[in-house]
């Protein structure tokens, strides 16, 4: 992004999609560790989609 990369908006993106996948595959179980892994990968998402708007 610094750079101004051609690439740099399309990993954003895809990045985000592969974190909204983990956490949604995280929420599916109860354990302390799988659910704060959602929040991350969800937190992780939205800054990834921040980065391209």
């Amino acid at each position: 992004m610094a750079r101004n990369s051609l690439s740099a908006a399309e990993f954003c993106k895809l990045c985000a999609t592969h974190c909204e996948a983990c956490a949604t595959e995280c929420e599916k179980f109860e354990d302390a560790h799988c659910q704060e892994c959602a929040v991350i990968c969800r937190s992780c998402a939205n800054a990834c989609r921040q980065m391209t708007s």
